[in-house]
């Protein structure tokens, strides 16, 4: 299950749900309402949750904001393990609009810093999948009392200047406690090296 970062249709996924595909794997895109006002967190991990259905031996898979929804949903349903890639990673009771000034991330967030790494062709390509994003979501806690208990992995991009390498792996290590793995690649990896991102999540 892949889910999408903030103001984005999931299908920045597609050519890694090729890839998966072409290895043998299910894969599933997972668009959240993320321009629909009255839909918060919570709305966010149905829309994951709904999308598994009967679903058995899940992973699921969290780019960017989606880490605030990823272990919403893997606190509610049995999956596989979880896999977050240059994800945020929430706090117990914080609100996604909080999370940048409590974790000092200082990074600008222009789609220079957002999409580096992308050749003109790919960068045309992912502003298609650009959405508007509500407010709603950001301003509630985080609901869960603790990260919950599923395997864990978390994938640091080493050419990312939205969430910088460094300032990633501190963050895995004070609030997951766990070893990232490493590639390299930019925010948007996914759409420069998805080859490479289906053979390191499988």
């Amino acid at each position: 299950m892949l889910i999408p970062g903030a103001g984005c249709d999931a299908g920045y996924w597609g050519q890694v749900v090729d890839e998966l595909r072409g290895l043998g794997h299910d894969a599933v895109l997972v668009s959240l309402p993320s321009e629909d006002d009255s839909a918060g967190l919570a709305e966010y991990a149905d829309a994951v949750v709904e999308a598994i259905g009967a679903r058995r031996d899940v992973v699921v898979v969290a780019h960017s904001f989606g880490g605030f929804t990823a272990p919403l949903v893997c606190d509610r349903v049995p999956v596989e393990r979880m896999v977050l890639v240059s994800a945020m990673i929430p706090a117990p009771g914080e609100a996604p609009g909080d999370w940048w000034a409590d974790t000092g991330h200082a990074t600008s967030g222009d789609d220079d810093v957002f999409y580096n790494e992308l050749t003109p062709e790919q960068r045309a390509e992912a502003e298609k999948y650009e959405r508007g994003q509500s407010a709603t979501p950001m301003e509630s806690p985080w609901p869960l009392a603790s990260w919950p208990e599923v395997p864990t992995r978390f994938i640091v991009l080493r050419d990312d200047r939205f969430f910088p390498a460094d300032f990633m792996r501190g963050l895995v290590a004070s609030r997951l406690g766990i070893e990232p793995v490493e590639m390299d690649g930019g925010h948007m990896v996914m759409m420069s090296r998805s080859a490479e991102l289906a053979r390191l999540l499988l």
